[in-house]
């Protein structure tokens, strides 16, 4: 039931707004309750009439007070985004809730549905609460909430759904990295959120991985965009860090194995998107005066010795800038020779092409020859070979297949493993 717009005046309140009110409308004493969302995602507000008695409660027991408010919550939410609050459900919560003995609340709390949630950031005794004893555990109960209390108690609660106990070292290790509470968040480093007198055995689990991933690195995918990792880069790291982690330190529980190797993964990330743009490794100038770079949406972009870049830097900022699902064909040529490689990134594999007869007036003819390809890091390393010695520099980089269903066969072996 909405609030009504009659007159209406606040009997009593609590310093937390969000704590049900007891107003007087209309002469009639009713609590009024925030609870459920609307279409906008604002908290909607019912209100249902009480007694003197109850508000007597109300003002001078805070632990029923918010029991009450606890076991009205879920028929807020019941109510959805317009229906109606089942104001009978609500009105009969009322005197088992505030003028029952303690053992018969406690065997009312064990057959509804209550936001348990509120009850914890409001300080209830969580052990008293798990056990059944809510009226003792609301002796603890404050008028302010703790928010991050209750959020630390749910993200228990899953993990007790999925079998896992955390030890200290374990909790410590997530407060470390963030992700106590919310394990997609991006992990960073809060030594201020240990326990002092765990941090330094945290950050010996931190310096065992620092010193399992030390010079890995991981690379950017231009092939995905501009910030886009190499995932195989990723997931070296994380199973070096991971095997490292867990021979040291056997007792850790997955959870915080996880959010160490997350850890060193995501700085590192971070360094490969933050670095400015190289060269790609170039340790020698390219031999190439000039390449022309094209892709399959007819994107075309020319590359000259001498210019702030490399090729290669260059060529992999054209395809970051232009790479896409339905754009995963691009080529380097230098025409003057008449020699080239095209990527064929929907098929990890590449062609390099060259011309093996060109006679004026006539069509030139090209060799063209295959080749499978692991990964943005093969694909590099290809890129680096040809624009520094051309095609005559991939033999070395062979098997080069010129029939293209001996090619096609190798292909298929390979996703098929």
């Amino acid at each position: 039931m909405g609030v009504s717009r009659a007159v209406r005046d606040v009997v009593f309140a609590r310093s937390d707004a969000w704590i049900p009110s007891v107003i007087r409308s209309d002469g009639e004493l009713r609590l009024m309750l925030a609870a459920g969302a609307d279409a906008n995602h604002e908290p909607r507000t019912f209100t249902f009439p009480i007694s003197e008695a109850h508000l007597a409660v109300i003002r001078a027991d805070l632990g029923r007070h918010l029991l009450l408010w606890s076991a009205l919550l879920p028929l807020g939410d019941a109510a959805g985004i317009q229906g109606r609050l089942d104001e009978d459900a609500a009105v009969a919560l009322l005197d088992p809730v505030l003028l029952s003995p303690p053992e018969d609340v406690d065997a009312l709390f064990r057959r509804i549905r209550s936001d348990s949630s509120r009850l914890v950031a409001h300080g209830a005794d969580i052990d008293l609460l798990e056990r059944g004893r809510v009226c003792e555990a609301m002796r603890a109960a404050t008028e302010g909430a703790d928010e991050k209390r209750a959020q630390e108690h749910h993200a228990n609660l899953r993990r007790a759904e999925r079998g896992v106990v955390l030890g200290p070292l374990d909790a410590g290790l997530l407060r470390f990295t963030g992700q106590y509470v919310h394990g997609a968040t991006i992990p960073r480093r809060l030594p201020d959120a240990v326990d002092p007198a765990l941090l330094p055995q945290v950050m010996r689990v931190i310096a065992t991985a620092e010193q399992a991933c030390a010079g890995m690195r991981i690379g950017l995918d231009p092939r995905r965009g501009n910030r886009t990792t190499d995932r195989r880069d990723w997931d070296r790291m994380t199973a070096a860090v991971d095997d490292a982690v867990r021979r040291a330190y056997p007792e850790l529980v997955d959870d915080a194995v996880r959010t160490v190797s997350f850890l060193m993964c995501s700085e590192a990330a971070d360094r490969a998107r933050s670095a400015p743009v190289e060269d790609d490794e170039e340790a020698a100038e390219s031999t190439k005066a000039a390449l022309s770079f094209t892709d399959d949406k007819g994107g075309e972009k020319t590359w000259v010795r001498g210019g702030p870049r490399g090729a290669s830097a260059e060529f992999w900022a054209f395809v970051a800038d232009r790479s896409a699902s339905d754009n995963e064909v691009f080529t380097i040529e230098d025409e003057e020779l008449g020699e080239g490689i095209q990527l064929h990134f929907y098929a990890d594999s590449i062609a390099r092409i060259t011309t093996v007869r060109h006679q004026a007036g006539a069509d030139p003819q090209y060799q063209v020859e295959y080749r499978l390809v692991d990964g943005i890091g093969g694909y590099r390393k290809l890129v680096r070979a040809f624009v520094r010695g051309g095609c005559a520099a991939l033999d070395q980089h062979g098997p080069w297949m010129s029939d293209v269903a001996e090619f096609e066969r190798a292909r298929r072996r390979r996703d098929a493993r």
